[in-house]
């Protein structure tokens, strides 16, 4: 804000200068305009990624490694793997204590089976500080922004803790464990949570690194399809992709905007190695269709008008066959944007905690 007020300023001191005929005052005065603009533009789009998160630092906007992509995990004293490292808490809005309103801790997971690492943030409800509950075990909630995207962007866009933690206080919902992470854990590109031939096990990391390194560290619930997952975009197909590939551990996804194929691009490379199996396998449409329909309950959501996914979405609904579940919420009118996101969420984290108290009753 500051350099684009600084030239801003140059430009209106330097314009009389300019202001005279010939060539080269002419091309001084469009130098002018045109660094104005880019100043302008600048503070735009500053604004626009420190609103929305879409880049945490320049390198990953110009995709160049920001950390390691393989890891060595560290070890106990008595050689276990550390796979989760709590870095400090994080403020997130909550109302009250711990003991009244629950806990946001920033952690890094690292992944022995994957070999992959990223950084992120644990919601703990306030049933696990409170005497009384010291031995109760928590539900979870893996929930994922976009591509591209920050983990934060769930505290501070989606305000998930915040919500998670009104809806337990005021007995909406049963005490559950939120994860919060952003699907790209590879520097520098979109895996859409794919594990690539030959290349990274993304799907590896969430659905074996991820739950193992949380079960190690924090008081959950493992009974099986006692975990959820959620997600906007890219997240979202990676929230269905999760309990459709992992049922044993899913049991339930909800999915806001989100694709039902994985989109190759520049960001994303070649995810299948050229094998149209793999891709098959990775078309969560195709899978409905073609393979066993596992044991979990879905929910989809889109607009009539300004989303790109209806058409998509409700073909996936005409594909699906018991024992899935789908369940739709689906506005006249939105777009792919926090503004639809965060109108949504109260209602799929009710829908989310539903599910996962069906299950456990079912336990």
């Amino acid at each position: 804000m500051i350099i684009a007020l600084a030239v801003v300023a140059a430009a209106l001191w330097l314009w009389p200068r300019a202001a005279k005929r010939g060539p080269v005052p002419w091309l001084g005065r469009l130098g002018l305009i045109a660094a104005t603009q880019v100043a302008i533009l600048g503070v735009i789009l500053v604004a626009a990624n420190n609103n929305f998160g879409f880049y945490s630092s320049w390198d990953d906007l110009l995709g160049n490694p920001e950390g390691q992509q393989l890891v060595d995990a560290g070890h106990t004293t008595d050689g276990r793997p550390v796979s989760l490292v709590v870095k400090g808490k994080t403020d997130a809005g909550l109302k009250g204590g711990k003991a009244k309103a629950g806990e946001v801790q920033e952690v890094t997971f690292r992944g022995p089976s994957s070999g992959l690492t990223t950084d992120g943030f644990v919601y703990l409800p306030p049933q696990y500080f409170q005497k009384g509950h010291e031995k109760d075990r928590f539900p979870v909630v893996v929930a994922l922004t976009g591509y591209p995207g920050v983990a934060k962007n769930l505290i501070t866009g989606l305000k998930i803790p915040r919500t998670v933690s009104d809806d337990i206080v005021a007995k909406k919902i049963k005490p559950t464990i939120y994860v919060m992470v952003r699907p790209a854990i590879v520097p520098g590109r979109d895996t859409n949570c794919t594990d690539v031939p030959g290349g990274p096990q993304a799907l590896t990391f969430f659905n074996q690194d991820l739950p193992m390194a949380v079960s190690s560290q924090y008081r959950t619930t493992d009974t099986p399809g006692s975990w959820g997952a959620v997600g906007d975009s890219t997240g979202g197909y990676c929230a269905l992709k999760f309990p459709m590939t992992n049922p044993t551990r899913y049991g339930a996804g909800a999915s806001l905007s989100g694709d039902y194929f994985a989109r190759q691009d520049r960001d994303t490379g070649d995810l299948y190695a050229g094998s149209a199996q793999v891709k098959r396998e990775n078309d969560l449409i195709w899978r409905m269709e073609h393979l066993p329909a596992p044991p979990v309950s879905l929910l989809l959501t889109s607009s009539k008008k300004g989303e790109d996914n209806y058409g998509p979405t409700m073909k996936f609904v005409s594909k699906a066959k018991a024992p899935t579940r789908i369940d739709t919420l689906i506005r006249d009118e939105g777009g792919h944007n926090f503004k639809t996101w965060r109108a949504e969420y109260p209602e799929v984290i009710l829908w989310l905690d539903k599910q996962l108290s069906a299950r456990a009753q079912q336990a």
